[in-house]
C-alpha cells in the first residue's frame, strides 16, 4: 500500500513571545524571552512568581462570539486563535469561513492537551466551597475538558472528519501530530488541524509543580530563568499558549498551489518504563524514540542537521537528552545544531510539541536555526552545539523535534525541507 505524504501548509502560534506565528518566529530569532512576572494569578504565597505568560490576549469575535467565549477556559481560546491563524495561513479561510477546497468529512482535528482547564477548575472549586453547588455553571464541564479544543474547532470551521484530543503530558501535541499524520498517510483524511494548547498558570497548577521542586525560582530575573544546558539552571519555567499546524495530503496541497513549509516524514514513540517524573538517566527511551523517527523515514542519521531538544532546563533532563542524542547520532552528534526554544517560551507542557514543531518547520523553510538563550556557562556534561544565544544560518535538510513527558512517554518527529 502506498502511503500519502504529509505536508505542513499552515501554522498558528501564541506564546509569551507573541500572538502570531510571525511574532513568535521573529522574536525567537532575536533571542528574546517571553518569560515574565505572572499577572493572571496571585503569587504572593508562591515561591515561583514567573512564567511564559501570554499577555494582553483577547480572542477575536470573528473566531468565537463575545457572548460565548467566556464560557471556555483560556487554553481553548488559545487553540481557537491559533487554529484560525493556521487555516488562514494555509489559504483555507475566505471571509472568516473555511472555503470548500476539500470535502468536509475529509477534514478533521486532533490536538494535544496535557492537563486542560486548571484555571477554571480552580475558580469553580472555590465558588463551590464559598457559594454552594447551585453556583456551579452548567457550562463548567465543556469549559475544561481537553477535547473541547477540537470540538469547537470542528464546529466553528465545519470540519466533519474525526475530532479528538490526546493527553500524554508534555508529549501530547507531538503524539497528536503523529496521529494526525497517520490519518492522512492512510487516506482517511485530506486535512488535519493538529498541534496542542495549554494554560495552567494558576495557583493550583503552579503550586503542584513548585512543591515538586520542578520550577525555577529566579523571580528577580524572569528573562534569564529558563536556561537549558547551563550550569546555573534551577528548574523549568512554565509556559502557556498554543502551536497549531495544518497538515495536508502532500500531492493535493501541491495540486491546489498551497505554500508548503516542510514535510513530516518520520515518527518515533517509546516509553522509558522507568519513573513517573524522572527521565531515564541514560536517555534510553529518548534514544529509541529518535532512532525510530529517523529510521521510519528511511533517512541516514548524518542527514539530520537540527534537533529541537525537549531541553526543559532541568539537570536530569538536559543531561539525559544529551546522552540520548549522542547515542543516536554517534560521531555525527558533534555536527548537529541542537537548541531548546523553551529557553524563550518556557515549557508549554502539552502544547510544547506543537510550537516546537513549528520552530523546526520554520528553521527548514528559512534556513536559520533558533538559539538557546541564557546559555552562559555550559554544563560540561552537555557537550553539544546548542546554538548559544544567537541564531545560526544553516541550510539543513532534516530537523528532529523531541517531546518527552511524565510517565516516561516520548515522541520524536522528523521534518524534511521541501
Amino acid at each position: 500500500m502506498k502511503l500519502n505524504r504529509v505536508a505542513i501548509t499552515g501554522m498558528g502560534a501564541v506564546t509569551g513571545l507573541g500572538h502570531t506565528l510571525k511574532d513568535n518566529w521573529s522574536n525567537a530569532l532575536e533571542g528574546k524571552s517571553g518569560v515574565s512576572l505572572i499577572e493572571q494569578a496571585n503569587t504572593e504565597q508562591m515561591l515561583t512568581k514567573i512564567a511564559g505568560e501570554v499577555k494582553n490576549f483577547h480572542l477575536a469575535e470573528h473566531i468565537l462570539e463575545a457572548k460565548e467565549a467566556p464560557r471556555y477556559d483560556r487554553f481553548i481560546h488559545f487553540a481557537m486563535h491559533s487554529a484560525y491563524e493556521a487555516l488562514n495561513d494555509a489559504g483555507l479561510i475566505t471571509n472568516n469561513e473555511i472555503n470548500a477546497t476539500y470535502e468536509a468529512h475529509k477534514m478533521g482535528s486532533i490536538l494535544g492537551v496535557g492537563i486542560g482547564g486548571f484555571p477554571e477548575i480552580e475558580r469553580t472549586a472555590q465558588l463551590l466551597v464559598t457559594k454552594g453547588p447551585k453556583r456551579v455553571s452548567p457550562f463548567f464541564i465543556p469549559a475544561v475538558i481537553p477535547n473541547m479544543t477540537t470540538g469547537l474547532i470542528s464546529i466553528r470551521f465545519g470540519l466533519r472528519g474525526l475530532n479528538y484530543s490526546i493527553s500524554s503530558a508534555c508529549a501530547s501535541a507531538a503524539h497528536a501530530l503523529t496521529a494526525a499524520c497517520y490519518e492522512i498517510m492512510f487516506g482517511r483524511q485530506d486535512i488535519m488541524v493538529s498541534g496542542g494548547a495549554e494554560s495552567v498558570v494558576c495557583q493550583l497548577g503552579m503550586s503542584g509543580f513548585i512543591n515538586m521542586k520542578a520550577l525555577s525560582r529566579r523571580n528577580d530575573e524572569p528573562h534569564r530563568a529558563s536556561r537549558p544546558f547551563d550550569t546555573d539552571r534551577d528548574g523549568f519555567v512554565l509556559g502557556e499558549g498554543a502551536g497549531i499546524l495544518v497538515l495536508e495530503n502532500y500531492d493535493k496541497a501541491v495540486a491546489r498551489g498551497a505554500k508548503i513549509y516542510a514535510e513530516i516524514v518520520g515518527h518515533g514513540a517509546t516509553s522509558d518504563a522507568y519513573h513517573i517524573t524522572a527521565p531515564h538517566p541514560e536517555g534510553d527511551g529518548a534514544y529509541n524514540s529518535m532512532k525510530m523517527a529517523v529510521e521510519s523515514a528511511g533517512v541516514a542519521f548524518n542527514e539530520v542537521g537540527y534537533v529541537n531538544a525537549h531541553g526543559t532546563s532541568t539537570p536530569l533532563g538536559d543531561i539525559g537528552e544529551t546522552k540520548a542524542i549522542k547515542r543516536t547520532f554517534g560521531d555525527h552528534a558533534k555536527n548537529l545544531y541542537v537548541s531548546s526554544t523553551k529557553s524563550m517560551t518556557g515549557h508549554l507542557l502539552g502544547a510544547a510539541g506543537g510550537i516546537e514543531t513549528i520552530f523546526c518547520a520554520m528553521a527548514l523553510h528559512e534556513g536559520i536555526v533558533p538559539p538557546t538563550i541564557n546559555l552562559e556557562n555550559q554544563d560540561p556534561e552537555c557537550d553539544l552545539n546548542y546554538v548559544p544565544n544567537k541564531p545560526i544560518k544553516a541550510d539543513i535538510k532534516y530537523a528532529l523535534n523531541n517531546s518527552f513527558g511524565f510517565g516516561g512517554t516520548n515522541s520524536s518527529l522528523l521534518l524534511k525541507k521541501v
